[in-house]
């Protein structure tokens, strides 16, 4: 956790991330919560990593612009 804390600080550009953890048909719905309420072509919202964890559990973290302007 401190680790990614430390990513985190380190970027100097103005995305918004946030990393989940969840099963495979809760990850599913939490992205396309992200992209209906951040539509990709104004926000740029984008599943930025994902990798499979044990149990069929999916850890992602989701990028987007912070504002549409």
């Amino acid at each position: 956790m401190a680790k990614s804390r430390e990513i985190a600080t380190a970027r100097n550009d103005s995305f918004v991330r946030e990393t989940y953890r969840l099963g495979r048909p809760a990850a599913r719905l939490k992205a396309r919560e992200w992209f209906d309420r951040y539509p990709k072509a104004a926000y740029w919202t984008q599943v930025e990593s994902w990798r499979v964890l044990d149990g069929d559990v999916i850890e992602f973290t989701m990028r987007r612009l912070p504002t549409a302007d």
